[in-house]
C-alpha cells in the first residue's frame, strides 16, 4: 500500500512538472495559430493563473467533503480531459476554456499532492517532501525538451504539433489515477470535530509567518525562470543559447538539491533549514550581481538554496497541523499565489524605475535597472531568511521549534 501511495505522489509530481512547463515551446505556435497579440497572450496566461488560484481556494473544502483520494483522482482526470479538449480545439474560445480547465486541475493537484505528502510522510518528513518535489524539478527540467521533440513527431502521416503534444503529455495523467484508485490514504476518516478549526489557524501567527516565508521564497524561485535569461542577454551580451544554458544549470542545481539534501532538513530542523537555505540563495544572488560576469555561475548556485523552501514549508505545516494540514496548506498556497503575482510586477517596476533614474536610453541605465530588478529577487530570498529568524525566535520562546 505504501508503494502505491509513493507512486501516486512521485508520478503525480512528474505530471505536475510536465503540465506546467511544456507551454514554453508551445506558446509561440499557439500565438501564431490564433493570431494573438502580446496583450491577448498575456490575458490568456493571466486567466489561467486565476483558474489555478481558484482551484487552490476550493480544494481543501472538497477534500473534507469527498476525501483526498477522490479529489486527487478528479485533479488528474480533469488534466487528462483538458488534453483531449485542447487537441480538438480549433477556435480560440474553445482553446482558452480547455486551457483554463487544465489549470484548474493543476491547482487541485498542487494542493492534493501537498496534502497527500503531509498525511503519508509521518517519518523523515523533510527528506520525503524534498524528494517528492525533486521529481517535479526533474520533470520541469526536461519538459521543454520533450515538448519540442514531440511537436515534430509524425504519426499516421500527421505532425503532432502543439495540440498533439498537449494530448500526449496530459494523457499521462491516467497513469497515477490507476495507483490512486488502488491506494488507501490516511486522514479522510478524521471527524470534523477532530480537525483544527479554520479560525484557530487564522489566529496562529506562525501560519502567517509561513505565508510570508513561502511567498518570498516562491517569488525568488519563479522570478529566476522569467528574468535570468533576459538579464544575462542584456547585461552581459550573452547569446540565447549560453544564457539558456545558465538557466538550465539553475534548474539542475534546483532539482539535485531537492533530491539529495532532504535529509539535511530533518537533521537541522525545518525552521533552521528555512533560514540557512534562503540565506544561502540570497548570498549567491547578491554575489553574482556584485561580482559581475565572472561570477555569473552563482546565479545557478542560488538554485540549491531556494529549492528547499517550498517542500520544507510543506513539511513544517504537516508536522505542526496534523489534523488541519489540508486547510493550512490551501490557505498558505493561495496567499502565496497572490503574492507571487504581485512580486513579478514589482520586479518589472523596479527595473523601469532605476533605468529611468540612471538614464532610460543609456546602456548603463539598462544595466543598473536589470541589476536592481534582479537584486529584488535576492532581496526576496533575504526577506525569507529574516522572516525565518522571526519565526525561530517566536517558536523558541514557546519551546515549539520544529
Amino acid at each position: 500500500m505504501y508503494a502505491m501511495q509513493l507512486a501516486t505522489i512521485f508520478i503525480g509530481f512528474i505530471i505536475f512538472g510536465f503540465s506546467e512547463n511544456i507551454k514554453g515551446p508551445a506558446i509561440p505556435r499557439i500565438q501564431f495559430d490564433f493570431s494573438l497579440n502580446e496583450s491577448q497572450l498575456g490575458t490568456l496566461l493571466s486567466l489561467n493563473a486565476l483558474g489555478y488560484l481558484i482551484a487552490c481556494s476550493f480544494t481543501a473544502w472538497l477534500t473534507r467533503i469527498w476525501g483526498i483520494k477522490r479529489v486527487t483522482v478528479i485533479a488528474f482526470a480533469s488534466m487528462a480531459i483538458s488534453g483531449v479538449f485542447i487537441f480538438l480545439s480549433q477556435q480560440y474560445m474553445w482553446f482558452s476554456a480547455s486551457y483554463f480547465l487544465m489549470y484548474i486541475g493543476n491547482g487541485m493537484l498542487e494542493i492534493g499532492l501537498a496534502v497527500l505528502g503531509a498525511r503519508i510522510f509521518v517519518r523523515n518528513t523533510g527528506t520525503m517532501m524534498n524528494l517528492s518535489h525533486g521529481f517535479y524539478g526533474l520533470s520541469s527540467t526536461v519538459a521543454p525538451l520533450i515538448a519540442t521533440g514531440l511537436m515534430k513527431v509524425t504519426m499516421f502521416g500527421h505532425t503532432l504539433d502543439w495540440r498533439g503534444m498537449y494530448l500526449v503529455m496530459l494523457m499521462l495523467s491516467a497513469v497515477p489515477i490507476v495507483f490512486a484508485l488502488l491506494s488507501k490514504f490516511p486522514g479522510d476518516d478524521i471527524n470534523h470535530e477532530e480537525r483544527t478549526p479554520f479560525r484557530s489557524l487564522l489566529r496562529d501567527p506562525v501560519l502567517w509567518l509561513m505565508v510570508f516565508i513561502l511567498t518570498f521564497g516562491v517569488v525568488s524561485e519563479l522570478a529566476v525562470g522569467g528574468w535570468l535569461v533576459n538579464f544575462l542577454e542584456k547585461a552581459y551580451d550573452w547569446d540565447t543559447v549560453k544564457a539558456s544554458g545558465m538557466l538550465s544549470a539553475f534548474f539542475l542545481c534546483f532539482a539535485l538539491a531537492r533530491l539529495l539534501l532532504g535529509p539535511l532538513t530533518d537533521r537541522l530542523g525545518f525552521t533552521l533549514s528555512l533560514i540557512v537555505f534562503s540565506g544561502l540563495s540570497a548570498l549567491c544572488t547578491f554575489a553574482a550581481i556584485l561580482g559581475g560576469e565572472s561570477y555569473a555561475f552563482l546565479f545557478a548556485a542560488a538554485g540549491v538554496g531556494i529549492a528547499m523552501i517550498y517542500p520544507t514549508v510543506m513539511a513544517f505545516i504537516a508536522k505542526r497541523y496534523p489534523n488541519g494540514s489540508d486547510t493550512a496548506i490551501t490557505f498558505t498556497v493561495t496567499l502565496m499565489g497572490l503574492g507571487s503575482v504581485i512580486g513579478n510586477y514589482v520586479i518589472g517596476g523596479v527595473i523601469e524605475f532605476v533605468k529611468g533614474r540612471v538614464g532610460s536610453d543609456s546602456a548603463n541605465g539598462l544595466l543598473r535597472g536589470l541589476q536592481a530588478g534582479y537584486g529584488f529577487i535576492g532581496l526576496c530570498a533575504a526577506l525569507c531568511a529574516v522572516t525565518g529568524i522571526v519565526l525561530y525566535i517566536l517558536l523558541h520562546k514557546r519551546r515549539e521549534i520544529i
